[in-house]
């Protein structure tokens, strides 16, 4: 076993004692007897499905929004179905995206910061370092100005599966995938940091419009799913961590379930990121192609059937 693998099982055992150390308390409480506790009062249950839900497709290109969206719509689970709920628990995304790129991210910044104090313009991290500003800046700034411009409906996240889904097939289809993380400039960061703002659009994806954005840059599989990570980092961060501030401030849903979700969340996720970018070593992205183009069909035909979305 690699000490990568030792690692993710290390994590997984720990989420899964640290989750079991929440479940054993709060389920040893009376019974409820109300008839629609279930369906529409959180429990652990939801908590730790909708964690799954959230850590496996924040970073795969096939927007968590949606599928949280989805799932929640579709099971009846009113309360954790609020968007405030998936906002909060993708605290455990980022945790995995700062464990997982530890050393990444550490070599970026204080390579970058060396090569500032060297004047060293032509240095690699500095260039990676100066991408990931440039291109967070804009992006927190359309960010909080079109926060809530569309709602999360299933229409609009059918057709943007569908758009999105196309624009992949056609940077996968049609562009060089050449240039490897050597090659990588501020203009680069500052592009892919500027896709970011169309996740703004529900159904998008985060992670699908950076790396597809990468992907038209010429940028290897590879290269463009670890560069999207990087340059997403910093907005997930702040979004995450504004969002979560406002619901803990409100004490508007239960700790034990936030904690479950984000547990459930963070153990998902960090295994996504691994998959992904073992994936792509050596297969294209196609596979999500299809999903998408499958996933927006699929709700297009659930809603001309009678389904309220």
């Amino acid at each position: 076993m690699t000490i990568r693998s030792k690692t993710k099982f290390f994590l997984i055992i720990l989420g899964a004692i640290a989750a079991g150390s929440i479940v054993i308390p709060v389920e040893a409480k009376p019974a409820v007897t109300h008839v629609n506790t279930i369906a529409t009062d959180g429990n652990i249950f939801q908590a730790l499905v909708l964690g799954l839900v959230q850590g496996i497709t924040e970073f795969l290109p096939i927007s968590s929004t949606a599928h949280l969206l989805v799932t929640t719509k579709a099971l009846g689970w009113q309360q954790l179905g609020q968007k405030d709920y998936a906002d909060a628990i993708q605290f455990g995304s980022v945790l995995a995206v700062f464990i997982y790129f530890w050393k990444d991210i550490s070599s970026v910044v204080s390579g970058g910061v060396a090569g500032i104090l060297r004047k060293d313009w032509q240095d690699l991290n500095v260039k990676i370092l100066a991408g990931i500003v440039v291109g967070t800046l804009p992006a927190l700034i359309l960010g909080y100005l079109g926060k809530d411009i569309l709602p999360d409906s299933a229409p609009i996240i059918a057709v943007m599966s569908i758009v999105m889904a196309t624009l992949l097939f056609i940077a996968e289809r049609f562009s060089t995938h050449k240039r490897g993380f050597d090659s990588l400039e501020i203009k680069d960061g500052l592009l892919v940091g500027l896709a970011q703002a169309i996740a703004l659009i529900p159904g998008a994806s985060r992670s699908g419009s950076t790396l597809t954005a990468g992907l038209f840059l010429g940028l290897d599989r590879g290269t463009a799913a670890r560069f999207s990570f990087l340059v997403g980092l910093p907005v997930l961060t702040v979004a995450t961590l504004f969002k979560a501030l406002k619901i803990f401030k409100g004490n508007e849903l239960p700790i034990p379930l936030l904690a479950v979700g984000m547990i459930s969340t963070f153990i998902f996720s960090y295994i996504s990121i691994a998959f992904l970018l073992n994936y792509l070593k050596t297969k294209d992205t196609m596979v999500f192609v299809w999903y998408r183009y499958a996933f927006g069909a699929v709700i297009l035909i659930a809603l001309a059937a009678g389904w309220k979305g």
